[in-house]
């Protein structure tokens, strides 16, 4: 009966098999390559080829299903036919084992290997228009797909997959921090060092970023009339803590637009100063930095002070330091940028001991270790063990640091580089 067809027909549909072949192939990889997010970002812009994509992968089972039983069935009557091609040139002896070894190499080229690399590659321009042509085949061949997926179905489910059904998939942040890596151009460097920050809020507390209570520039109510008009007038600051005696006892926070009212005129008391003041807003020291963020937002405050658990004051944070933690320091002048780290010629920095840890890692790019003292001199002395009691050097990673100065059981400055910068700078 084989040979009332004549050939060329056979070759013609042995031809077209293995286009379908690649069609059903790359539709597989194309559909569960694609990117989700965007597919979901253009099945909520409208995009008709995304939402029918987008519809068809919530039931990844029957989808490849669908495939699966259409690649299954043009491969096996590809056989079938290459069999009959190759007996009537070969005999029956040879012809099948020939046919087989032809017909796999051509499907391993033609319908697997490159169909499913180039799908891989461009995932949207293979998912989107094999849509068109999967979607009518799915009701068509339903009957059959939902038999093979029932059987498929319960032997997972005896593996422990109980749902079927494809949901969102959620980022976790480190893979959220590597999506935003790996979006290269497509988001300036700038703006992917934003995104990064604010993943961090969560890592990092006030008591990271706060100003020191020993830096705290406030208005002691025990000094005289006289001093504190000149601080006033002399202020680099828009907002003033107000406290008599002890930083511990604050009385307020005095918003220097609203010191014109008593300082236009002709005598000035404390009592009005007091006057003007705001009711202090508390912080504890343990507070993430995006859950102060909403706060500073739902109090409406723009400036807290730090307590530790005894309520004794341990510094001052504002909005401006959080937001410095998103988008950086509103300075770029390296030099300038904090007057307690000092350019030397050498390459090295001369960094007082009160200097924050985190500063000097955001101003000069270093990986210090964050997670113990906050301060230069709390660290030396955290691995010195002592007080030294006189220069002394450590070594913490690729960060060499040498202790200039001590005093009052304090180091006020010491001398660090990165030993890979300053062996550059004397070769």
């Amino acid at each position: 009966m084989s040979d009332d067809i004549p050939l060329g027909l056979l070759f013609g549909v042995l031809f077209l098999l293995v286009c379908l072949s690649a069609f059903f192939s790359s539709s597989e990889t194309g559909m569960m390559s694609i990117n989700r997010y965007r597919l979901n970002h253009q099945a909520r812009s409208g995009e008709k080829p995304a939402q029918r994509v987008l519809h068809m992968l919530k039931r990844p089972d029957r989808l490849l299903g669908m495939i699966l039983i259409g690649n299954n069935l043009v491969n096996n009557l590809a056989a079938s036919i290459a069999t009959v091609i190759a007996i009537h040139y070969l005999g029956e002896v040879s012809g099948p084992a020939v046919a087989t070894l032809v017909l796999t190499i051509v499907i391993l080229i033609f319908g697997e290997v490159t169909p499913k690399t180039y799908a891989a590659i461009k995932p949207a321009h293979i998912a989107y228009p094999a849509s068109l042509v999967l979607a009518p085949l799915l009701r068509l061949f339903y009957p059959l797909v939902w038999l093979v997926n029932a059987i498929s179905n319960g032997l997972l489910r005896l593996l422990g997959v109980k749902n079927i059904e494809s949901g969102a998939e959620d980022l976790t942040r480190d893979e959220l921090r590597t999506v935003v890596h790996e979006a290269g151009a497509m988001i300036p460097r700038r703006h992917q060092a934003m995104l990064l920050s604010i993943l961090d809020l969560e890592n990092v507390t006030v008591n990271d970023i706060m100003v020191p209570r020993h830096e705290i520039d406030g208005i002691d109510l025990d000094d005289d009339l006289g001093s504190i008009l000149a601080q006033l007038r002399a202020s680099q600051h828009t907002r003033l803590p107000i406290y008599k005696g002890d930083i511990n006892n604050i009385i307020g926070i005095l918003h220097l637009r609203n010191a014109a009212r008593f300082l236009s005129k002709p005598e000035v008391t404390k009592a009005a100063i007091v006057q003007e003041a705001r009711e202090p807003y508390f912080i504890p020291e343990s507070t993430p930095l995006h859950t102060q963020l909403l706060n500073f937002q739902q109090h409406k405050r723009r400036i807290g002070i730090v307590v530790d658990e005894y309520g004794d004051v341990d510094g001052l944070v504002t909005l401006e330091d959080i937001l410095e933690e998103i988008v950086g320091e509103f300075t770029t002048d390296v030099a300038g940028m904090h007057q307690d780290i000092h350019p030397q010629d050498d390459g090295s920095f001369v960094i007082d001991g009160t200097a924050n840890i985190r500063e000097i890692n955001k101003m000069l790019g270093w990986q210090l270790p964050t997670d113990g003292p906050k301060t230069l001199n709390g660290l030396i002395l955290e691995h010195l063990e002592s007080f030294p009691d006189g220069p002394a050097c450590l070594q913490l990673a690729d960060t060499r640091m040498e202790v200039l100065q001590v005093k009052d059981n304090l180091i006020t400055s010491a001398r660090c580089w990165l030993l890979t910068r300053r062996a550059t700078l004397t070769d």
